[in-house]
């Protein structure tokens, strides 16, 4: 009789690490619990958490063997490396173990399902050194399963070991962090997933090449759950003994061909709305969705940030990708990249909420398309500079010239009537006198734009703040009128103390404006001393001041009585400073 095949089991199963030296990316944390288990430093309980399937519930599985495993004589203790070929390592990779217990508190929510495993605690191992409760997905206890953990777990039986899973450690209530040793198992890296999957991909005879590979892990995006289920369907896909390329596996991911996404980036770039709207047409008639294009679109942009800002920290991607990457990252300003990112993750979300995706997805395209050639603000302000510099320097001409008139008299002036300045006075046919010539007076320059004159000196904190609001910088302004407490005045120097709400850079920034203003030297310097009230305590003081004052009036008591209910308002003829001038309302 010929003996029955074996059932087939999926690569992330069949490839799941049974020990610390086969868990990938995780380097940080097995070094950790490498060293406690060396050292028999044990913490009762331990929270991991991550995205799904970077290996939370595998490390619980190793940190059980390691506790439990007695070697292959059946000698050993606590290891990091444990032999896998005693009973205890056997029964737990097979999920048998009596003293390894499982629980998936998302079917498991209760606080008497928490009971039944407390009154579990108080009994000893029946064969292992450790009884371990491993709790998947423990965020989704309920707030009475959490208390009832609470006791127990702070002070549990020295042959008990706790070990929790989650995806959401923020819904984990502070009081189960406190005591627990947290674990943050981090995504795996591009291209550790990629060679990963490369060298099983080998070991399971498959063929697939280097770009397929990399989209592979790309959509993985850091689980390695994910990529080894993708690549199983990948080999499938592929049928067997056959070559598994780039276009197989878009083809089975439904994803936009990489190449079709770089073309029409460039069409937006280009401001070539109809050509990019032609070829998201055929996109979505080959089965594209829109919320992938657009998701792709994103990624791109992204990609060519990173090679413009630092072109070592781009990543792994296909070869055209990194060619044709090169030249648009060079070709293209950060500032355009900013403004297309922006508008994509707006897009996005506008795309998955609308009532026809395609034509959403549309709408986002025409927009990036017609801002993708307009002028950064910065180029718009240099402009406007520019033209105001023109302006101001162009002389002055005289109205006759402008106007196209000539020097003859005109009948008003012949009439004995002033002419306009600038315009020569003559004498008419009829008229005996000699000809009266003015000399024409020279055309003023035209004023420098505000902005542009330099400003005296501020001879006071309070004119150096007001000096920030008339030159347009009400941000700046108000972090000074409210977050600055002022140490020292002098030409030149200033010390303030500032508030936590205020920005670090908010000296450097403060003294960099002055100096352009003024023309000269000025350094802003935080400090540690109280100084004097903010500006706005000020202005709270001496309103509160002038109310007390107003309250006190015999006419305004005699009109408040009469008018119960009333407020009042006060209002100054002058401000103490610039943007606080105005009514206090009571």
């Amino acid at each position: 009789m010929t003996d029955a095949p074996q059932p087939y089991r999926v690569l992330a199963r069949k490839y799941r690490p049974v020990d610390f030296s086969t868990l990938i990316g995780q380097e940080a944390m097995v070094r950790t619990l490498s060293n406690a288990i060396e050292s028999a430093r044990l913490a009762h309980a331990f929270i991991l958490t991550g995205v799904r399937g970077v290996g939370k519930t595998t490390t619980a599985r190793i940190i059980a063997r390691a506790l439990n495993c007695v070697g292959a004589d059946g000698q050993g203790g606590p290891t990091p490396n444990p032999c896998g070929a005693c009973e205890h390592c056997a029964s737990i990779s097979e999920d048998r173990h009596v003293d390894v217990l499982e629980m998936d508190a998302a079917s498991r929510t209760g606080v008497d399902d928490i009971r039944d495993l407390i009154d579990g605690v108080l009994y000893r191992p029946v064969t292992g050194r450790f009884k371990i409760y491993i709790v998947d997905e423990v965020h989704m206890l309920s707030r009475n399963a959490f208390n009832a953990l609470l006791k127990t777990l702070e002070e549990p039986p020295e042959h008990v070991k706790f070990i929790f899973a989650t995806t959401e450690i923020r819904r984990v209530p502070v009081t189960v962090l406190s005591r627990c040793q947290r674990f943050d198992l981090r995504r795996v890296g591009l291209e550790v997933l990629a060679g990963h999957f490369s060298e099983i991909a080998r070991k399971e005879g498959a063929s697939v090449s280097e770009g397929a590979i990399a989209l592979i892990a790309r959509a993985a995006d850091g689980s390695v759950r994910d990529g080894l289920s993708l690549l199983d369907q990948a080999v499938a896909h592929g049928g067997p003994g056959a070559e598994i390329g780039e276009e197989a596996v878009r083809e089975m991911l439904g994803v936009a061909e990489r190449v079709h996404v770089v073309e029409l980036f460039e069409r937006l770039m280009k401001g070539e709305i109809a050509q990019a709207l032609e070829l998201f047409d055929s996109m979505y008639g080959a089965g594209a969705d829109p919320v992938t294009i657009l998701r792709d679109l994103a990624e791109l942009t992204h990609w060519l940030t990173r090679l413009k800002a630092a072109p070592g920290a781009a990543g792994i991607a296909p070869a055209f990708d990194m060619e044709r990457g090169r030249g648009l990252a060079e070709r293209l300003p950060m500032a355009a990249l900013a403004r297309t990112w922006q508008m994509l993750l707006k897009g996005i979300e506008e795309t998955r909420n609308a009532p026809s995706a395609a034509q959403a997805a549309e709408m986002v395209l025409v927009r990036i398309a017609y801002v993708a050639d307009l002028p950064t603000p910065a180029d718009l302000a240099a402009a406007l500079r520019g033209k105001s510099a023109a302006a101001s320097g162009a002389p002055g001409t005289p109205a006759s010239a402008a106007s196209g008139e000539t020097s003859a008299a005109s009948p008003a002036t012949a009439a004995g009537t002033s002419p306009a300045p600038g315009v020569e006075r003559t004498a008419t046919a009829t008229s005996p006198a000699p000809v009266v010539e003015r000399p024409e007076p020279t055309a003023s320059p035209a004023p420098a734009p505000i902005a542009e004159r330099p400003a005296a000196s501020p001879a006071s904190f309070v004119e150096a703040v007001d000096l920030f609001e008339a030159r347009g910088e009400p941000l700046l302004h108000a972090y000074l009128v409210n977050n600055a407490h002022l140490v020292r005045f002098e030409a030149g120097n200033i010390a303030l103390r500032l508030t936590e709400e205020a920005p670090r850079d908010l000296p450097s920034r403060v003294a960099e404006r002055l100096s352009d203003w003024t023309g000269a030297g000025w350094t802003v310097e935080n400090c540690d001393e109280e100084g004097s009230p903010t500006l706005r305590q000020q202005r709270k003081r001496e309103e509160d001041e002038r109310r007390a004052a107003a309250l006190a009036h015999p006419a305004v008591a005699k009109a408040l009585d009469a008018f119960p209910g009333a407020k009042i308002k006060i209002r100054t003829a002058d401000a103490p400073f610039g943007a606080l001038a105005g009514a206090a309302e009571g």
